[in-house]
Formats: structure tokens, C-alpha cells, sequence
């Protein structure tokens, strides 16, 4: 039987629902975390300071963090992560309903949710190649499930409800993320269980996270798949940062517009995420990469040219799709190249990359529009991308992910006919 036609396992539907609550859940906090804090304080600085403290584990602890998930147990630091978080958001939810919330309090919870967040996303993408076998066809239709989901959620549903929850009071919104934290452990801890990854040699936590870091940076196919989102986020940061300004001076729309602007962004990339698999079938992964990197790029000079709503409106909704099929096809790839004892590493080490490049596209569009114009900042993030797109076309080739695979492939046979069947062995 062949990969077009093979059946996702069962574990995974459970996994997709795990998620798609989870993620529900995210888009609930993604609205209701800012609209708690307003409640609090009307300092644009303390509002800042709750939302960076959200980013800044994956800054402080993305190498150490891939590391730790390598040595665990994958599917209970994704089942123990999610339980944690759902205790964690009783205590803010208790300080509301005594009357007892702060901005500081928030800014620990924001803190220790990105932790958690690191964890369970860094184990979930380790676990999801051992579930399908590490099979390229089956990880391109999972992800593009897992990511149109995710968008459907976190992206459409969450927030409107988190804002609909906190109107009905402080502590709902809270306990509703709680509920489906505590859902999502429930489903994860039903999952089958996979063997850990081979012990490496004893070696310091620290040695292991750069040998993750240096595996991506000596590998062209994955170096070029860390440039993607790095200068992706300087990219699409540096849009977004003055996106709500352009459109009220330029396109002349007010606060329901620019919701729709971002529901059409978001309604592309659930287009992109539906046709990932086909794309990548019918130009090759690489170059169904490289093609989307252009896309965004020139979806984001039509921007920036734009006249009118409409324009601006599909223009984003192109850039979306372009974004929405690399993020099925870019991890399906690295999922399906990189060595299990290595997949939290490489995982943490390309998420934080992209990370850490993030403030940069902020402070950049903002010097750009207060120096020139507010076209500027886009402009420039559309070269930035066009730039990208030329510089990783051949580090991710068509050629060079094939070979990658191949390369894999031998790995994987090498090591089953070295050991016995790992499954039967952790079923004794």
C-alpha cells in the first residue's frame, strides 16, 4: 500500500482533537489575557510588558527546552504540560474572583504559559514522526489538518469568544482555558505510547542543546528552513506592526474593516494549509517552497501599492495562503529528515530562531514609517522576502530535499536492522 492511500492512524484523530481545543482555548486567552490587563491599567508599557512576557521563553529556553523534551517522554510532557497550565490558570482565576488580580500576576501566568507552550508544541512535533512512521505523504495531510484547524480556532473562534467570555466575568474565560488544557491532557494521556529516542552518551544538558543547534546550522536543508521563518517574522512583524495604521490613513477603513482584513488574511491561510499536500506533489516540496515564499512577497508589495479595501483585502488573503501551506510544508519536511534523538532539538532550535528575529521586524517598521512613510515598513518587508526567496532556493531545492529523504530513509534501515522492533520491545 502506498503513502496516497494509507489511513491516518487512529492515535492521531485523538491528537487533532487534543490540539484543536487547545488551540481553541489559546485564541480564548489570545483575546481575553490584553482585555484582563486593560481592565487593570490603561499603561501602554505594563499592556506590553503581559504580552512580551508570553514570548519570552521561547528567547530564554527554546535550545534548553528541545533538549529536555529529547530526554523525556513525549507524550507525557505533552499530558503532564496541559494538566500543569490547567492548575496554573486556577490561581489567576481565584485572584479575579477575590479581587485579587495584577498586572504582575498576569505577567507571571503570560510567562508560564509560553513555558508550557514550548514544551507541549516541541513535544508534539517530536511525537507526531513516531505516530506516522515518519512518513513524508502521511506528515503533509496530518500537518495540514493540525494547521487548519489550528487557524480555525485560535484564529477565528478564540477570540471572539474569549471576548464574549470575559464580558460574562473575569474568572470565565480563565476557567474555560483551564477546561480545555485539562481536556487535552485527558486525550494525549490516551494516546499510544511511542519508545524514547536512543540515549546519547552522558552529556551536559548544554552540550546537547548546541549539538541540536549545530545540526541545523551544518544541514542546508534545514539551515534553509530556519532562514524561511526568521526572516519570514522580521518580515511579516514589520507588516503587521504598522498594517492597522495603514489601513486607517491610507485605505480609509475603521475597526470593523481592519477585522476583516484579518479575517481575509486568515481565511487564505486555511486555503494554503488545504492545498500544501497537492503543491507539494506537484512541484516537489522545494519547490513548492520556494514558490510560496514568493507568493508572500509579492502578496505584501500589492499591499503596500494597494488603493482601495479590496485590493488590500486579497492581497492578504494571498499572503496567507503562501504562509498557510509552508507552515504544513516546511515541518512535515524537517519531521521527515531529522533523526528522532535529535527532533526536539532541531524543533526548539528553528521555533526560536524565528523568535528572537521577531522585535527586530517591530523596531524596524517602526523607524521605517516614522523616517519615510508607513508604506515603507512594507515595502521593505516585501524585499526582505523576495531576497529570502532567492537565497533559500537552492538550499532547499528539489534535489537536495530528495536527497535528504533518501539520506533518512537509509538512517531509519540501518537502525531497524540494528535493533529489534522498538513498538514490541516497549510493549515487554
Amino acid at each position: 500500500m502506498t503513502s496516497d492511500v494509507k489511513k491516518l492512524p487512529t492515535g492521531f484523530g485523538r491528537l487533532w482533537t487534543a490540539q484543536t481545543v487547545s488551540s481553541l482555548g489559546d485564541g480564548v486567552m489570545h483575546a481575553a489575557l490584553p482585555l484582563l490587563a486593560l481592565t487593570l491599567t490603561r499603561d501602554p508599557m505594563a499592556l506590553a510588558v503581559v504580552t512580551a512576557a508570553g514570548t519570552l521563553p521561547w528567547l530564554l529556553f527554546g535550545l534548553l527546552g528541545g533538549a529536555l523534551v529529547d530526554r523525556w517522554d513525549r507524550r507525557r510532557t505533552m499530558w503532564v504540560t496541559d494538566a500543569a497550565r490547567a492548575v496554573l490558570l486556577a490561581v489567576p482565576a481565584a485572584a479575579a474572583a477575590l479581587d485579587l488580580l495584577s498586572i504582575p500576576l498576569l505577567a507571571v501566568v503570560a510567562f508560564l504559559l509560553g513555558l508550557g507552550g514550548l514544551f507541549f508544541d516541541t513535544a508534539a512535533t517530536a511525537y507526531l514522526p513516531d505516530l506516522l512512521g515518519r512518513d513524508p505523504a502521511l506528515l503533509e495531510r496530518a500537518n495540514a489538518r493540525l494547521r487548519g484547524t489550528q487557524t480555525a480556532a485560535s484564529g477565528f473562534a478564540g477570540p471572539p469568544a474569549g471576548s464574549a467570555l470575559l464580558a460574562l466575568g473575569r474568572t470565565v474565560p480563565l476557567l474555560a482555558d483551564a477546561v480545555s488544557f485539562a481536556f487535552s491532557a485527558l486525550l494525549v494521556r490516551s494516546l499510544p505510547a511511542m519508545p524514547r529516542p536512543v540515549p546519547q552518551a552522558r552529556e551536559s544538558l548544554l552540550r546537547q542543546a548546541r549539538a541540536g543547534a549545530s545540526y541545523v546550522l551544518r544541514d542546508q536543508v534545514l539551515l534553509g528552513l530556519a532562514l524561511r521563518p526568521a526572516v519570514g517574522n522580521i518580515a511579516f512583524v514589520a507588516m503587521e506592526t504598522v498594517l492597522a495604521l495603514f489601513a486607517h490613513d491610507r485605505l480609509g477603513i475603521g475597526t470593523f474593516g481592519f477585522g476583516l482584513l484579518l479575517t481575509a488574511e486568515a481565511t487564505g491561510g486555511l486555503f494554503g494549509a488545504g492545498i500544501a499536500s497537492f503543491l507539494g506533489r506537484r512541484l516537489g516540496t522545494g519547490a513548492a517552497l520556494t514558490c510560496t515564499a514568493a507568493v508572500e512577497g509579492l502578496a505584501i508589495l500589492g499591499l503596500a501599492t494597494a488603493s482601495n479595501p479590496y485590493v488590500a483585502g486579497l492581497a492578504l488573503a494571498v499572503c496567507g495562503a503562501g504562509v498557510g501551506a509552508t507552515m504544513v510544508l516546511a515541518p512535515s519536511l524537517r519531521q521527515a529528515i531529522v533523526p528522532a534523538h535529535l527532533m526536539g532539538r532541531v524543533t526548539s532550535t528553528s521555533r526560536m530562531v524565528g523568535m528572537c528575529a521577531a522585535p527586530f521586524g517591530a523596531v524596524l517598521s517602526g523607524w521605517l514609517a516614522t523616517a519615510y512613510d508607513v508604506r515603507t515598513p512594507l515595502y521593505t518587508a516585501a524585499g526582505l522576502l523576495l531576497v529570502m526567496t532567492v537565497v533559500t532556493s537552492t538550499m532547499t531545492s528539489n534535489r537536495r530535499v530528495e536527497a535528504a529523504r533518501q539520506a533518512a530513509a537509509r538512517t531509519a534501515e540501518a537502525d531497524g536492522a540494528e535493533s529489534p522492533d522498538p513498538v514490541q520491545e516497549h510493549a515487554r
